[in-house]
């Protein structure tokens, strides 16, 4: 039997869902862990935004470091390819100029606090954007400035970190949000991929088969 891969993301939960998390092989979440508690607590790996404000918050804040989901993760994972961000740079200022500092990039100091921790850190490749680019255009989403962390995440352990039997599963996934993200075409791309059954949407319902077939 394969591993159970569970990406958690920072919207509404199912209730019920803390302890089905914990008992994943491999728990995912992001930035600042804010599913900690209702999400179970078991934490893995952090994917971050290493760029523009977010980025510098966390690099720049002792207690982000320190606080449980970072502390007990293995890994960090910076979402966004720093060579990428700086070559959109220019469009994304043409097109939204008070996005002043959104292509800084902080994956240098990500990459310290993983050396400092004892974590290990990656940068998810350009190439998960750009094939997710290509993917969402089928759903022909507005002007959008790029996907959001949790798509590149899932895209990311699709793609190189899940192998035959594994089931990758999601919740907290809302798809709500900042504006610069097309979240309509992100949904409509992930029931695609749940339809294909490559990806598993965690209910309520589901958690209680699990539970009665324990």
């Amino acid at each position: 039997m394969g591993r159970r891969i569970m990406i958690v993301g920072n919207g509404e939960l199912p209730p019920g869902v803390a302890g089905f998390i914990d008992l994943s092989d491999i728990v995912i979440r992001f930035n600042d862990c804010r599913s900690l508690g209702a999400g179970g607590s078991r934490t893995d790996v952090v994917a971050v935004c290493n760029t523009g404000r977010p980025g510098q918050e966390m690099t720049e804040d002792s207690d982000w470091r320190e606080s449980d989901g970072v502390r007990q993760a293995s890994a960090l994972w910076s979402v966004r390819d720093p060579a990428k961000f700086s070559e959109m740079e220019s469009g994304i200022r043409a097109r939204w100029p008070e996005l002043t500092d959104f292509c800084a990039d902080y994956t240098a100091g990500f990459a310290a606090i993983a050396r400092e921790t004892g974590k290990s850190h990656i940068v998810i490749p350009r190439d998960v954007h750009e094939r997710l680019d290509a993917a969402l255009a089928a759903y022909a989403p507005a002007s959008y400035v790029c996907p959001s962390t949790g798509l590149v995440a899932i895209a990311h352990v699709l793609e190189s970190v899940s192998g035959d039997g594994d089931e990758v599963a999601i919740a907290g996934f809302g798809h709500q949000g900042w504006s610069g993200h097309p979240f309509a075409a992100e949904q409509q791309l992930v029931e695609a991929l749940s339809n294909e059954g490559r990806l598993t949407r965690v209910s309520a319902t589901s958690i209680f088969s699990a539970s009665q077939g324990a």
